[in-house]
């Protein structure tokens, strides 16, 4: 099989096999990687057991060093066990899992990057409670996880998946576009309904600064991870409704580039602008907030 660049090449190659989307992003990565499929199956396992080993291991009452994070999450299990939620179980569990997994992070825990720490809870905060509610085994789970894989490894190829490079349009976006193809993956949708959520997810993201307070991956990334599950969900549900994103998403991928590439360095992960050059953020960086 072919290799893949864009999304309209995977899209093609997928339909020309005659296979789910998924399948043909794992066959071209072993192909890629000179492994066999049972291999790259259980190294996908793993990733999924490792998100599935930090919710669950999430301790609420860890701090990390810098005192800007830890506890968020379990304050949203609490007001979710309260019964006032008014988001319903599905989102207000992805918002707590979305805490939870960045809050890890932030405390040394063992995440999976994906595509990087920053970002590192949105998919997670998809993928497990879509699992538990709609209850999804983990094949399903893992299906889901090689889409988001396939347009996570385009978006990096086309622009960057790096905040230093392009901004946190680059990180939360780049997860929210995977993590809502992979919520098309849970459903059984189409490889063009996929590319359609990565567009509509991506592209409501264009723009996101990295302006991390104090230079630490806390704040606001944590929350934003927050945004970026709930814009895949939203993304995702629009795609599997019919709605196709006006630009496509090879497009909006190479627009995220060129955007990044205009954002000044103060935008680009550097704490010296947005958040981190308020009164309050530089506060924080100098150890007094």
């Amino acid at each position: 099989m072919s290799d893949y660049s864009s999304v309209s090449q995977l899209l093609a190659l997928s339909e020309a096999a005659g296979l789910p989307l998924w399948k043909t992003v794992q066959i071209t990565d072993c192909a890629e990687q000179n492994m066999s499929e049972a291999d790259s199956w259980a190294k996908m396992a793993d990733m999924l057991a490792v998100m599935k080993s930090a919710d669950a291991g999430y301790d609420r009452r860890q701090r990390s060093l810098s005192g800007l994070s830890g506890g968020d999450g379990g304050k949203m299990e609490d007001y979710l066990a309260s019964g006032r939620a008014v988001s319903g179980p599905l989102v207000g569990r992805m918002i707590a899992a979305a805490l939870k997994m960045g809050e890890c992070n932030a405390c040394m825990k063992r995440i999976v990057a994906a595509p990087t720490a920053g970002a590192c809870g949105v998919l997670p905060a998809v993928l497990l409670p879509c699992g538990e509610v709609l209850g999804l085994p983990d094949e399903k789970l893992i299906e889901a996880l090689y889409a988001a894989a396939g347009f996570g490894r385009i978006i990096a190829g086309k622009a960057s998946i790096s905040g230093a490079q392009s901004g946190c349009q680059a990180e939360i976006g780049s997860a929210s576009a995977m993590a809502s193809a992979a919520v098309v993956q849970l459903r059984d949708g189409t490889g063009r309904q996929m590319a359609n959520a990565a567009a509509l997810a991506l592209k409501s993201l264009l723009g996101l600064a990295c302006d991390p307070v104090g230079g630490l991956v806390e704040v606001p990334c944590i929350k934003r991870n927050v945004i970026g599950a709930v814009n895949a969900l939203t993304a995702a549900e629009m795609a599997l409704a019919g709605i196709e994103s006006r630009i496509p998403a090879d497009e909006v991928i190479e627009a995220m580039g060129e955007i990044g590439d205009m954002m000044p360095s103060s935008l680009r992960e550097t704490a010296q602008g947005g958040l981190a050059a308020t009164e309050t953020g530089r506060k924080w960086g100098n150890g007094n907030g």
